[in-house]
């Protein structure tokens, strides 16, 4: 198995928003109504929506590939593109998104490595995000990883208020 990782562009826009609502669906859709789901996928993943975050100086996507084929992707923030004021000593982890088919296979930790490596690089002093709840597996995942939890901040899927985790892991 080859893996490689590659920045995403505004060429690769179209194949970021089938990678997305595919993942999203896959991860959430028997947890939320389709109403709430629709609503959010509509809003989080249409194509101006993401020519806009892919054009946003401080946010950065990635790409990775298990023999040439996308498997999933990350997205940092730093600076004023976090979703929570946590200042320039931060960076941002918004979304690691893995398709189904490539799930268990280490690339959440591929992923993961990436942005510790992009932190380190920019002389960050923690990394961190937010992570629903309810989604067990990626809570443990993180805290494997070495996140523990600072709080909570509200996310909303569609109408519906949701509670995500906020998740820090201090640089040394």
């Amino acid at each position: 198995m080859t893996i490689k990782i590659k920045n995403c562009t505004l060429e690769d826009l179209q194949i970021l928003q089938i990678v997305s609502v595919e993942t999203f669906q896959d991860t959430f859709r028997n947890q939320n109504s389709p109403e709430n789901m629709n609503a959010y996928i509509e809003r989080a993943f249409n194509i101006k929506q993401l020519e806009k975050e892919l054009s946003t100086v401080s946010s950065e996507f990635f790409f990775v590939y298990v023999n040439d084929e996308v498997a999933g992707y990350l997205k940092v923030n730093t600076d004023d593109a976090q979703s929570e004021k946590m200042g320039e000593e931060s960076l941002e982890i918004e979304r690691v998104y893995i398709k189904n088919n490539y799930q268990k296979q280490g690339l959440g930790k591929y992923l993961l490595n990436k942005a510790l490596e992009l932190a380190r690089e920019r002389n960050k002093k923690k990394i961190w995000l937010g992570v629903w709840e309810e989604n067990e597996n990626a809570i443990s995942f993180y805290k494997k990883m070495g996140f523990v939890q600072t709080g909570t901040h509200s996310f909303y899927m569609g109408e519906e208020e949701q509670t995500d985790f906020i998740m820090v892991k201090t640089l040394i």
